[in-house]
């Protein structure tokens, strides 16, 4: 058995005083209590990669002939009866909303949102031109667009700008009213769904009503009020 010699034994714990527990939690959690706020490169970039998962949603929808909720739904649902692409459908839909987002959120907020909804526009213009989809499955392209945009929704919130239209009216409802966005969206979509009724197959509407519950449901477990501090 080895013994301990008096070298080895441990000393007296050194006292310890109010400041190093202080400092202790002070390493530990260096932004407790405080919001560190995006840079305006954060944005940006922010701002750029949400509208690219958008446009790439909606083009995913567009090719599996499925719509989505909201403005993005109804600028899929023209594409069936004018012959204007999807990218300038979305834009020109989205325009009413302008005025309501300046009312309600002001400039700054309707500069970033008009800004996001004309990329989104041109995003959705060169995936077509550079992603052609020969045969895409319904159900894979309906679920992996809404997604996609569900993920997007958040990104471009995050960043202090939205996609538009029925966003906008989601993002008034729960500041002013305290209700849940998602939720907000949800219902607005469904109306937008049940107009598909008029050009889509039963098959694809249902498909349709399906992915956008998905994409709310992204919205309403992830974008609630408090649970993100920058």
């Amino acid at each position: 058995m080895r013994m301990s010699t008096p070298d080895s034994q441990p000393g007296p714990a050194a006292p310890r005083g109010r400041g190093d527990s202080d400092d202790q939690a002070a390493n530990l959690q260096p932004l407790a209590g405080h919001v560190l706020p995006h840079t305006a490169a954060e944005d940006v970039l922010g701002v750029l990669t949400g509208t690219f998962m958008a446009a790439l949603g909606l083009y995913l929808l567009e090719q599996s002939e499925a719509v989505s909720g909201g403005t993005a739904g109804l600028a899929l649902l023209l594409t069936f009866g004018t012959p204007l692409n999807l990218g300038a459908l979305f834009f020109l839909v989205n325009v009413p909303f302008f005025g309501l987002a300046m009312w309600r959120k002001g400039w700054r907020f309707t500069l970033r949102t008009a800004l996001s909804v004309g990329v989104v526009s041109v995003f959705a213009a060169v995936c077509e031109q550079f992603m052609p989809v020969p045969d895409m499955n319904p159900v894979f392209g309906v679920f992996a667009g809404n997604v996609l945009i569900g993920v997007a929704l958040l990104i471009v919130f995050r960043h202090g700008s939205s996609l538009g239209g029925f966003n906008i009216l989601a993002l008034i409802a729960q500041e002013q009213f305290n209700l849940r966005g998602g939720y907000v969206q949800m219902s607005l979509d469904v109306t937008v769904i049940l107009l598909a009724f008029t050009v889509l197959t039963p098959e694809n509407v249902l498909l349709s009503a399906a992915g956008a519950v998905i994409m709310n449901l992204i919205l309403a477990f992830n974008h609630r009020p408090g649970r993100y501090r920058a």
